[in-house]
């Protein structure tokens, strides 16, 4: 018996330092740590990655008002009348907030979460990253036609991938072949867009992954690869981490509650941008408020004009432009993976917030949520 489990501990042993130096080789956590980032629900991923911290800026003057609440009993979803608490279940939400006329009218947390709980958003981050490329832009540091290898030749490639700009980049319309399709399960996990999300050398990732699909500015899909470079030319031209600028930028601005936090590759690295910011369900909110509002400061009217103007069409039918979605005429929305929304209706000026835990396979029903956050904000 004592030879049978000395012999087995040897086999896993080797079957471990075998994964241990593949994971190496292709930069990704160590075994066990991907296995845990790979199985976890999204609201557990935050603290499965390093990160960097964007400090919270809270203040007597930019405390969040509460209304009367707002009684959300019935919603049509999936063309069926369900009580609002099933929809919240049926896609395993998390934090759901509703803000109208910049007071918080209806707020809710399920599974533990609370207001302080700080919930990851996915592709969220998109747009907060093209908060960040916008202020450059207006402030003249880059323009939308700068290529990505001006700005970090190291990254060229002697083929069109010289050409991309950072236009083709906003719009989702580079022609990187980086897809965003990947299987679910553990089948995905070796794909590039999931490479990407957990490797810990970025540097490594955008290397190897230079092949293009097509010819820049040629056919629009949406892809996170563009966000990501986008991510590196803010760390390239400000010489500061992304979330560092975010802070001074945006996050300080809006005069967060609570710290936030943008999972990298390594500490002192690059931030995923395309994908890992994290933070609470109010101070999601805040962005999105201020999104509304051209005082701010978050955003100018010009790159107001830019993210609320669809420039192509991609998944949904839906309209898009410099990282934001566009469901319905009118509509901003920031969405990500596994259910997250900031639903920006300026017409009714409200702002709904939903944070969800849904897995990667329900990521097509997002037209579904779309239209209950239509029906809440318009109050139909």
């Amino acid at each position: 018996m004592r030879k049978i489990i000395r012999n087995l501990a040897i086999s896993v042993l080797v079957l471990y330092l075998t994964l241990f130096g593949l994971t190496k080789a292709i930069r990704y956590p160590e075994p066990i740590a991907s296995i845990k980032l790979g199985l976890a629900p999204a609201s557990k991923t935050p603290d499965l990655m390093p990160f960097h911290i964007i400090k919270g800026a809270p203040s007597d003057e930019s405390a969040w008002v509460t209304a009367d609440f707002e009684a959300i009993t019935e919603v049509t979803w999936q063309g069926k009348k369900v009580t609002f608490d099933e929809f919240l279940s049926a896609t395993q939400t998390n934090a759901f907030l509703v803000v109208r006329d910049g007071k918080i009218t209806y707020e809710k947390y399920l599974n533990g979460k609370t207001e302080s709980t700080v919930l990851p958003s996915y592709s969220v981050a998109k747009t907060m990253t093209s908060l960040v490329i916008g202020q450059l832009l207006d402030e003249g540091v880059l323009r939308e036609s700068d290529t990505f290898v001006s700005i970090l030749p190291t990254f060229k490639a002697g083929t069109s991938f010289d050409k991309v700009t950072i236009k083709d980049l906003l719009d989702m319309n580079s022609g990187i072949g980086v897809s965003d399709n990947y299987p679910s399960g553990p089948s995905g996990w070796g794909v590039a867009i999931a490479q990407m999300y957990a490797t810990t050398d970025m540097n490594f990732f955008i290397n190897n992954n230079r092949k293009m699909r097509e010819e820049p500015g040629t056919f629009p899909e949406y892809r996170s690869v563009n966000t990501q470079m986008l991510g590196l030319i803010i760390q390239e031209v400000t010489g500061n981490k992304l979330a560092d600028e975010f802070s001074d930028r945006i996050w300080k601005l809006v005069g967060a509650d609570y710290d936030a936090t943008w999972n990298v590759d390594k500490v002192g690295g690059h931030e995923k941008a395309f994908c890992c910011f994290n933070a609470t369900a109010r101070d999601y909110a805040r962005v999105g408020v201020a999104l509304m509002d051209d005082r701010s400061g978050v955003a100018s009217p010009a790159w107001t004009a830019r993210l609320s103007t669809p420039v192509v069409t991609l998944d949904y039918g839906w309209g898009y432009s410099a990282q934001m979605w566009h469901p319905f005429p009118g509509i901003n929305l920031m969405m990500g993976l596994h259910g997250q929304y900031i639903y920006q209706d300026k017409t009714n000026n409200t702002v709904i917030v939903k944070l969800s835990d849904m897995p990667t396979s329900a990521d097509g029903i997002s037209d579904d949520i779309a239209d209950v956050l239509k029906q809440i904000s318009e109050k139909n």
